[in-house]
Order: structure tokens, then sequence, then C-alpha cells
């Protein structure tokens, strides 16, 4: 019995043994396979040592680095051009739509045996100021009035918008690529300059309402269009004289007096001359709104427009500066609109002890125009301040003409002109230098000489001087030139309409249909009548 069970535990024990035998050679194996590979990190640590450590062993040239560089450059400047066209054709888009509010708005506050007149006015003044700003307007605006301070010279009718390949017949679009993050095509830039031009035009076709001849009125938009504004914008945005006064320019970021004053004062010049439409200050209650509808319809347009008019002129989206600028834009002026409108609105209030719901759309316009030329350059209180003020303006100077006997019939020169000048001193008297001393205009930094950091002083008061010259020249040279061409139209007898045709309206005698409204009365056949 003791033997089998000695025979069992050594036949046990061996089996054991066995199986330890084999995992000692495993490990062995194991072991050798660590060794060598020891022995080849050894061997490679020792190769490191002994040769030069270097980042990578192939070196590239410095062609192929150079080319690199510029490649992935050129896809940035690429993306952020595209960015900016997106931006600029958008806000375009908006600038032009601002003609829908115009549309709405004077036909509303004219009255309704004109309408189909006030509305065809204003879709004629954008083709005719589009076909004048085409041939004559950006060339004379932008064309390098640099070279002699006065006026361009040089894109008449489209040319020098595309080069040409004269060997395979390509046109490649010519671009500005003075901007530090990619090009912008002339292209761009003529259709962004364009809404605001025909804009700047419409001004006029409110103040002239209701009595001047629509042949006549679709001459004097192509010359206004293609000549008069167009070199205002060449002494200011297009490098001209006035962008470089006293060392320090001028400030007028969207437009207050290059776009709103030279309007304002071009319509003022036309009303004036036409003279008022008859019976205006005999019985002045034949000559309100007949449309308020409209009247709140086009104020609202015109308001969604100008987010396109002040963020726009930002020229750019492509970087979170200008975005930051593009907010710090709109806030202004939503903020300026506001006070205009709820400011004018309680002024007539205690005027009339009614409420003018007029008066309140003209003052949310008034509150914008004053804001356009500083929205960049200021901060949010001061936005306000320049509403308020601007709606004491506008009821100052509307009050001024009603007066003066000028009739004006949906108030275009003091919201426009009066309050574009306002709103170009109030870039200069508000902006956010430090004090009265520095000047920053638009942008996020003070105003630096080139290739310095430091904040050029003294200039505070400088720019209110180029402000204030700004509004002086524009007065002058918009003044002048409508003046003598109204004056020149009302003695060659095309300016106004007979009294026959004013007293019965436009439309019955001009348009068909005779009359823009459906509305009225059925007749025994069931027809309106």
């Amino acid at each position: 019995m003791r033997g089998a069970i000695c025979l069992l535990f050594v036949s046990v024990l061996g089996s054991e043994l066995s199986d330890l035998n084999d995992e000692l050679r495993a490990l062995e194996k194991e072991l050798g396979s660590q060794r060598t590979i020891l022995k080849a990190q050894q061997s490679r640590f020792e190769g490191l040592q002994s040769t030069e450590r270097r980042l990578q062993t192939t070196y590239v040239t410095q062609a192929t680095f150079t080319a690199e560089v510029a490649s992935i450059k050129s896809t940035w400047a690429g993306l952020f051009g595209a960015l900016d066209s997106a931006w600029l054709c958008l806000c375009g888009a908006l600038v032009m739509f601002m003609h829908a509010g115009f549309a709405m708005l004077e036909t509303g506050c004219c009255r309704a045996k004109n309408a189909s007149n006030v509305l065809m006015k204003n879709l004629v003044n954008v083709c005719a100021g589009t076909l004048g700003w085409w041939s004559f307007g950006w060339a004379f605006a932008y064309g390098s009035a640099s070279t002699n301070g006065f006026i361009g010279w040089h894109g008449f009718f489209g040319f020098d918008m595309y080069t040409y390949d004269t060997r395979t017949g390509n046109i490649t679009p010519v671009a500005d690529c003075s901007y530090s993050d990619g090009c912008q095509s002339n292209m761009l830039s003529w259709f962004f300059q364009w809404a605001f031009c025909t804009a700047a035009a419409t001004i006029v076709s409110g103040a002239v309402a209701e009595r001047v001849k629509s042949p006549t009125y679709a001459v004097f938009a192509f010359f206004m269009t293609s000549f008069i504004y167009p070199v205002v914008v060449a002494w200011t945005w297009g490098g001209g004289w006035i962008s470089s006064l006293f060392g320090v320019g001028v400030m007028d970021f969207a437009g207050s007096g290059i776009v709103h004053l030279c309007g304002g004062v071009a319509g003022l010049m036309g009303t004036i001359i036409l003279k008022p439409r008859k019976g205006r200050f005999v019985y002045p209650e034949e000559f309100e709104a007949h449309n308020l509808p409209f009247v709140v319809l086009g104020t609202f347009a015109l308001w969604f427009g100008w987010y396109g008019f002040n963020p726009g002129s930002t020229l750019g989206m492509h970087d979170s500066g200008t975005g930051a600028l593009a907010a710090q834009v709109a806030m202004n002026t939503t903020i300026s609109a506001a006070t205009g409108g709820i400011t004018v609105f309680v002024l007539r209030y205690f005027i009339t002890k009614k409420y003018d719901v007029g008066g309140l759309c003209n003052g949310i316009l008034a509150g914008l125009v004053s804001i356009t030329a500083g929205c960049a350059n200021m901060e949010c209180g001061s936005a306000f301040a320049a509403g308020l003020v601007g709606a004491f303006v506008y009821q100052g100077s509307s009050m001024l003409l009603v007066k003066l006997k000028i009739d004006d019939p949906v108030d275009a020169s003091p919201v426009h002109g009066f309050c574009g000048a306002w709103g170009v001193m109030a870039a200069a008297f508000f902006d956010w230098g430090k004090g009265v001393d520095y000047f920053n205009g638009s942008g996020w930094s003070c105003s630096t000489n080139d290739g310095e950091t430091a904040c050029i002083s003294g200039i505070g008061g400088t720019i209110i001087g180029s402000n204030a010259i700004l509004i002086i020249m524009v007065c002058l040279w918009s003044g002048i030139l409508s003046g003598t061409a109204f004056c020149i139209l009302n003695l060659t007898g095309l300016l106004r309409i007979s009294e026959e045709v004013e007293d019965t309206g436009m439309d019955s005698h001009h348009h068909s249909p005779p009359k823009a409204y459906a509305i009225g009365n059925p007749s025994t056949d069931g027809q309106t009548v």
C-alpha cells in the first residue's frame, strides 16, 4: 500500500517537474528575445550618441519652404476674400432693399392720386441711377482720384474690371489687394458702392414728389449718380483731397455727410425751386399722409436695410476684429434709431397733444442718419446722445421748413440733410479717443503715424475742423450743381407739371391703370368703381 502511494507521488512529482521544466525553457527563450531587443536599442542609442542630433534627416530647400508658405498664405487669402465677398454681397443687397422702404414711405406720405407716379419714380431712380453709376459714376468716384485729389479718370462703362488674355481670350477679374488679408474684386466694390449711390439719389425723389415731371426726374437721377455724388465720394472714400485733410482726414464711416447730406441738400434745392404743391399751406389737412401702413412698413424696411448700410461699411468680415466692429456698429445703429424715434414721438405729443405715427417714423430715420457717420467710433452712450440730439435737429428743421413755406412732402431734407450734417459733427464730438486730445476713428486703436505705435496727440480738435469742412464742401457742391440743374430745367418748362395735372393727379393723366388702388364702392354691375 505504501509502495503504491509512493509510486503515485513520484509520478505526479515527475509530471510537475516536466511542466516546470517547460516553463523554464519558455522563460529562457523570452529572456533571449529581450536581450536581442536590448542590444538593438543599445546599438541605436550608441549610434545617436555618435551622430549630431537633428530634427529631420533631410533638409528642404529655401525655395521649397518659401513655396509651401506662399501656398498656405494663398489658401487663407482666398478664404478671407470669399468671406469678404459674401459679407459685402449680403450687405449690398440689404442696402438695395432700402429702395422698397423709400418707395413705401414716400407713397404713403403723398396723396393717393399720385401713388403710382411715386412708385414709378422710385423704380426709375434705381434704373437710371444704375446706368449713371456704371457709365461714369464709378470711374469718377474710384478711378484713382488720389492722383489729382479731385476726381477719378478711368473705369468708365465697366472697363478696368477685367484683364484680357489676348492669346486664349480668357478674362480675369481685377482685384484690389491693398487689404492685408486677401483681395476683393473691383466688381464687388462696384456693387456695394452702387447701392449707396442710388440711395443718395432716391432721397431727392421724396423731396420733389407730386409735382416734378417723371422724365425730367429720370434725367436728374442720372446726373446725380454719374457726377454730383461720385465727385463727393472721390474727395473722401476715393482717396481725394478731403481724405487726407490736415493730415487726419475726416470721419464719416458710412455716409451721414457723403451720402445723406449730399442727397438731402440736392432735395432741398429741388423743392425750393419747384415751389410748394398747390394749396399746401392753404389747406394743409388735404396733404396729410394717405396711407400710414405704407409709411410704417417703409420705415421698418429702411431700418432693416440700414444693417447693411452701417455694419457693411466695415468692408470685410474675415477676422474677429472686423466682426466685433460690425457688431459695435449694429448696436450703436439700433440704439440711436430707437432714441430718435421715441424722442420725436414725445416732442410731437407735447406739441399736438396727439400721437403722431408719421413723426415717430421720421424720428427713427433721423436717429439712423445721425449715427451713420460715427457708428464705428463711439460708445453706446454716445450713440444714445447722437440719436437724442438728432431728434431735436429733425423736429426743429422740419418746423423751420414749414415756417419758411418750403414744401418737402416726406421731410427728406430735415431727415437726411440736417441730420446728416449733425451726424458728421457727432462723429467728431463723440469719438472714443481719450479726452479731446486724441482721435481713434473707426477701429479699436488710436490714430498713429505710419510705422509708429504711439498715439498722435493734439488732433481731437483737428478732426472737428475737418468734418466741418466736409459739411461745407458737400453743401456747396451738391447745392450749386443740383440747384443749377433744377433752375435750367425750370426755365425751360421741363420741370413742373401743369396745374391741371396737379389738380386731378398724375396717375389719372399719365398712368395705366389710372389709379393705384382698386378699392371703392361696388357699382350695380358688381364692378369696383
